[in-house]
Parts: structure tokens; C-alpha cells; sequence
């Protein structure tokens, strides 16, 4: 059958069960789910159906929220965009604590568990009504949600507890399950889940594309088996691989006797991530880019298959796309993110991120005849450039608005009001869309939303088998050329490697660690950054590359974001020159420079940086106004006091079945120790 997932998320089926999603403040969440789920369900296909629907939004970002954003600032805390003001958080020194109570929510493992739990049986004695074909979807799309959740868990706190039951609320069973895996055994038992919701799952085409398919649990593996190959090799050498030296887990018994061969493993997960990525890859073709940069006058679709996969109301017809999120309207189920992007949503890609885009003739910026025009303007900037920069950044001559006539972006609103402000003047095109009746009442926009595309199988592929063998198999380079075409670019790699100096690109992925990769491995990366503008994926790929260390003064030093030259001619814009109370242009400026004790600057100084900066503008009370710091720490999560207590025998942390993560404290509001 196919459920209408629309409603599902919005009428959740557990009002129609009887029961309300759980809290989670103690370890384990220790509420027993048995005791507030009916005992007769799991009956039908029907029932596990719209069990499994019920947590998606969970599972899977929803986006469903017309104010905010979407996918458009998931890479703020990253050398490639800003978002509002900087995350102190992580930049800033001795702002991360440790917490004195929370921690990880076992809530969905629970509800997954509980899920299997009562399931499996009956479906051996044969007891669900309803097609094999259709229980089988729906318990492997279980396992590939406790797949996911586990895998959240993996990329917060590393090793952590595999934990396969509903425990009783009784504290020696609770104990006792709170042993942390190493982090590799946690990895494997994430992929043994995936591969079972492979053997299970339909393809997503049963479902058009909103319920989880065989080929995104496939793509899901290959990302998960490459976060763990990368972690493991860039981060060997440190506590936070098992078996290293000052790994914390050494000093638990229950891990006594247990060897590690980090390369052996490393091997392990790339050859997972190699097959899982190309059994993809090898059966979606790639959507075509026309090489149109502007849609004409009343025109939405037609223009762009490249562009219009990311605005379309239905992406589903498009065979790159594996998951996608649909929003109605009628139902209340709308985003904000359209709006962000026509007015302005005080956010921006940086100097760092459009100066990594190469120039389609596959050479960098800085190269001998490049033929770069230099940044005098965005448009100047985008000339002859890799063709996902000229598409998904808006420049001076791009098409705002096409209805009845053609409306341009002319200038970033570098002064607007905050939440319309353009922070570095670098505003995202992608996930436009032209048809603006979308998001005139207010901010509701209903065009569809890409979860999954198997162009990240491509790029995972590519990865996996360099790092694994040392070079380009004819695999990745027939996937990398795809990649570059559809791009615009030269399809010579090769010829991109020869030219890349290293020391030029202002990219943290230039390094893991304290060292600088090869210039291939590097060449990867950029792909990988250049390919997902606004999707996300940044700062998952920097932790796993190790990539943070580039702020370490040893390396690239503290980080200043920057965006648009300004400072050499753009200012001069009559956008901004204030207006009198008739709505006339005076000659009078609205930009307001950043000097000492000047808390209504609304611009950075000129003799900064002839480049915005959007962190240097009020310089009191500015934890950043030197640049991004990191601490070693950082790549992983700290435990809280209260959950190092709840997981021990006798109330002491010294013998809690858990341990704090590397360079963080046991003392409640410590901070970071390196």
C-alpha cells in the first residue's frame, strides 16, 4: 500500500496508539515504553506502516517550519558560510562547558528497539496480515532509522552503547547497558543494520521518493562506512580512535583483551563504502545543467534541470534525487527558506568558499592564464567560473524576479534590516524558485526539498577508493569527469592537480591534522565542497578529515571570515545612500564604519579589509573579533556529570561504565582541556 506520508506528518499515529513521544532527562530515558503502548498492535502491515511514518520527521529533518530556513545555514559553523552572529560556542575560547546534566536521548533507540522487539517474533509465526513485499518495507525502514539515530550518536560522542532491547527500569540492568562500544564496533553494527534494510526495502519509486528506498539505505552505508574510514585514519594518533595512545576506553575492564587494528578497519569500511557508493552511482544518471544561468519572463521550469531539481513542488521524476521531503500547503506543511533567499535571510557564503570554485578551463583562480577577472564585482567574480558557482550565486546580474518582467539582484543588502541582511554579500541561489506565488503570503513556500541525491554516491565512491588505493581507479575518474561536465569544468582532473598549490587555497580541507594533504586528495574534497552548496555537509566532512586543526596557530591560524570586495568600488552603490522621508535618494551615506567604541557601525572598516567582515563590525564584547579558534576536544561531544554518575555501581564517577571523551573534564562547567 502507499500511505499518504503528508498526513502522517501531521496527525502523528501515536495520538491513534495512545501514547505521547517520551522525555528525556535520566540515562536511558527509564520510562518502560511497555507499559504506555497498547499491547495489541503490530498486527497488520498497515499498523507497522504508520509506525515506522510516525518517525520520520524524527529520523529525517522535516524542514516543515515557515520561518525557518531549511537546508540554507546548515554549514554556518564552517569556512563556508555565516549565519546571524559567530557560534561562540565553537570559536570562541572557553565557551563550550561541560554540561552538569543531559546528554545522548535514547528515546528513538528505544522506540526502534521496542519496534523490533515486538515485531521479529510475530513476523516469524507468520502473524502480520498484509503482503510480505510490505512488512519487509517497513521493518527495514526501522532498521535504517536505528541505523541513523546510532549513526548521529557515532558522529557526537564517538564510542558509545549498543544497546538492541527495551531495558526494564531496573538500575544494575541500566548499568550495565551503558558500556560504550569502541567506536568501530559501533560503526559495524551501524552498517549490519543498513544491510539488513537493504535486503528489506523496495526501491524509493514505490513510495515516490518519500519513504526510505533500498538505494538510499545503500547511499546511507557508503556514507556512513567513509565517515568512519576517514575518522579513523585522520584522527589515528589521538584518544579519540580506540586502541590509540590515551584512548580512555583502555582503562574500562570491560574492554580488556580487546585488540584494535585501526588499518585493517580503515581497509574495511572503505571497501563498504566503495561497493555501497557504486551500486548507486552505477544506476543514476546525474541531472542534466543546460549552462543556462536565468530563467526568461514567466518562466518557472524548463529553463535548467540542474537548477529546477532543487525547486521543483515534485522532485521525484528526477533520477539523481533518492529521498525528498513534500510540503502542502492545504495541510499547514510549508518552509521559509524561499523568502530567506529573495529578501535576504543574514546569511552568506564566504571569500573562502567562491574563492575555491575553479575557472571552467579546470585551472585554480591563481593560475598562470586562468583567465580570472578578479572581484571588483560579483558578476566579474563568477565570469568564466565553475558553472555550480555562476548557477547557485546570486551576482549583480542574476534574475530576482521574472514575472511580466525581469527584476535583478544588483546589489547585496549589506545594511537591510538583520534578518534580510546579505552578512558576507554572498547570497545563495540554490533552492530558489521562480515561482514567487510560493511564498506571497507570507513565508510559506511549498517546493520540495532534496534529502538524498546519488551524486553523493559519485563523490563517496571517489573518496573511498583514493584513499583506499592511491590513486584514480577508472571508476572514479568516469564519475569524476560526470561530475565536472555537469559542472562545466574541464573534465581533466588532472590537469586541476597539476596547477593546485596548496599554500594558495584558503580551504581548512587543505589539511588533517597538522599536515597538508596531497594535491589529488585535496582536489577531492574541493569537489565535494563545491558540488553541496547550501546542503549541509560541510562540517560533517571537516570533523571526519580532521579539518578544525587548520585554525590551530601551527597551520592556516585563527580564521576571519570575509565576503564581498566592497571596499573598491561596491560601496559606492546608490543601494547605499540613506533615504528621506519621501522614500528620495539623498547623497547622504547609510554605511556606518566600524571604529573603536562605535556601537551603531553597521559595516567593517575599509582599512581592515577592502573585504566585508561580517564578525568586525562592533569590536566590544567580540569574542571573534581576532578569528575562529578550535580546541582538540571539540570533534567530540563531552559527557555530562549527571550521566557519568547515573552509569555507575556506586554513585563515583572514577567507576561509572562511562568515560568522558578526550580533553574534556569530569567537573560540571569545565572547559575544554586542550
Amino acid at each position: 500500500m502507499k500511505l499518504n506520508l503528508k498526513k502522517l506528518y501531521i496527525y502523528p499515529i501515536v495520538a491513534t496508539m495512545g501514547f505521547l513521544p517520551l522525555s528525556c532527562n535520566d540515562f536511558l530515558d527509564r520510562e518502560p515504553i511497555s507499559s504506555i503502548t497498547p499491547a495489541q498492535y503490530f498486527n497488520s502491515a498497515d499498523e507497522l506502516g504508520a509506525y515506522a511514518a510516525n518517525y520520520y520527521t524524527s529520523v529525517i529533518p522535516s524542514y516543515a517550519d515557515a520561518y525557518a530556513a531549511g537546508p540554507l545555514n546548515m554549514d554556518s559553523d564552517t569556512d563556508n558560510m555565516v549565519h546571524g552572529e559567530a557560534n561562540t560556542t565553537l570559536f570562541a575560547p572557553n565557551r563550550w562547558l561541560v554540561p552538569s546534566s543531559g546528554g545522548p536521548d535514547f528515546t528513538l533507540i528505544r522506540a526502534m528497539n521496542y519496534f523490533l522487539e515486538q515485531v521479529l517474533p510475530k513476523h516469524e509465526a507468520g502473524n502480520i496480515s498484509g503482503s510480505e513485499e510490505d512488512i519487509n518495507q517497513y521493518i527495514g525502514e526501522i532498521y535504517f532509522m536505528r541505523a541513523s539515530v546510532y549513526f548521529d550518536r557515532l558522529k557526537a560522542y564517538g564510542d558509545f552503547p549498543i544497546i538492541t532491547t527495551v531495558p526494564e527500569d531496573k538500575s544494575d540492568e541500566l548499568i550495565e547497558l551503558s558500556k560504550r562500544a569502541p567506536r568501530n564496533e559501533v560503526a559495524r553494527f551501524i552498517l549490519s543494520d543498513l544491510d539488513k534494510a537493504i535486503s528489506m526495502l523496495k526501491s524509493g519509486k514505490a513510495y515516490n521518493k518519500v519513504r526510505i528506498g533500498k538505494e538510499m539505505a545503500l547511499l546511507m552505508k557508503s556514507r556512513v562506512a567513509l565517515y568512519e574510514a576517514s575518522f579513523e585514519r585522520y584522527h589515528k594518533g589521538t584518544p579519540r580512535v580506540p586502541g590509540e595512545q590515551g584512548w580512555p576506553g583502555a582503562n574500562k575492564e570491560y574492554n580488556a583483551g580487546k585488540t584494535f587494528n585501526i588499518d585493517s578497519d580503515i581497509d574495511f569500511f572503505l571497501t563498504e563504502a566503495m561497493s555501497a557508493s557504486k551500486e548507486v552511482a552505477d544506476n543514476h544518471s546525474l541531472a542534466q545543467n543546460t549552462k543556462v544561468l536565468n530563467p526568461a519572463v514567466n518562466q518557472v521550469y524548463g529553463w535548467n534541470p540542474y537548477f529546477e531539481m532543487f525547486s521543483m513542488p515534485d522532485p521525484s521524476t528526477v533520477d539523481e534525487v533518492l529521498l525528498w521531503r513534500d510540503f502542502d500547503a492545504d495541510l499547514s506543511m510549508t518552509h521559509g527558506f524561499m523568502a530567506y533567499i529573495l529578501e535576504g535571510g543574514n546569511n552568506g557564503m564566504t571569500k573562502s568558499y567562491v574563492d575555491a570554485f575553479l575557472m571552467e578551463n579546470g585551472l585554480p583562480i591563481y593560475a598562470s592564464n586562468s583567465g580570472y577577472q578578479g572581484d571588483v564585482t560579483i558578476d566579474q567574480q563568477k565570469a568564466g567560473r565553475d558553472g555550480r558557482l555562476q548557477l547557485f550565486l546570486f551576482g549583480e546580474s542574476t534574475v530576482l524576479t521574472n514575472e511580466d518582467s525581469l527584476g535583478y539582484f544588483k546589489t547585496p543588502e549589506v545594511v537591510a534590516l538583520t534578518e534580510h541582511r546579505d552578512r558576507t554579500g554572498f547570497r545563495q541561489r540554490k533552492w530558489y524558485c521562480y515561482d514567487l506565488t510560493q511564498i506571497r503570503n507570507g513565508v510559506r513556500g511549498t517546493n520540495g526539498i532534496v534529502i538524498a541525491r546519488a551524486t553523493e554516491a559519485y563523490l563517496n565512491y571517489i573518496e573511498a577508493s583514493y584513499m583506499k588505493n592511491g590513486s584514480i581507479d577508472g571508476t572514479a575518474s568516469s564519475y569524476w569527469r560526470q561530475l565536472r561536465e555537469r559542472a562545466g569544468i574541464d573534465p581533466d582532473f588532472n590537469k586541476t592537480i597539476a596547477a593546485t598549490d596548496l599554500s594558495k587555497e584558503p580551504d581548512w580541507a587543505v589539511y588533517s591534522g597538522s599536515q597538508k594533504v596531497d594535491a589529488t586528495l585535496y582536489n577531492i574534497r574541493r569537489e565535494r565542497r563545491c558540488e553541496f552548496i547550501g546542503e549541509g555537509r560541510r562540517q560533517d566532512d571537516l570533523i571526519r578529515w580532521r579539518s578544525f586543526d587548520a585554525l590551530f596557530p601551527e597551520n592556516m591560524g585563527r580564521y576571519i571570515p570575509e565576503g564581498v570586495n566592497f571596499w573598491t568600488e561596491m560601496y559606492k552603490n546608490e543601494a547605499y545612500l540613506k533615504k528621506n522621508e519621501a522614500g528620495e535618494i539623498t547623497t547622504e551615506s547609510a554605511l556606518i564604519e566600524q571604529k573603536d567604541g562605535l556601537p551603531s557601525a553597521n559595516i567593517s572598516n575599509r582599512n581592515d579589509s577592502k573585504y566585508i567582515r561580517p564578525y568586525h563590525v562592533v569590536k566590544e564584547n567580540n569574542e571573534v573579533w581576532d578569528g575562529y579558534q578550535w580546541k582538540k576536544a571539540y570533534y567530540l561531544q563531552p559527557y555530562s556529570i549527571l550521566e557519568l554518575t547515573l552509569a555507575s555501581p556506586d554513585g563515583q564517577l572514577e567507576t561509572s561504565n562511562l568515560y568522558q571523551n578526550p580533553y574534556w573534564p569530569t567537573v560540571a562547567s569545565g572547559t575544554a582541556l586542550e
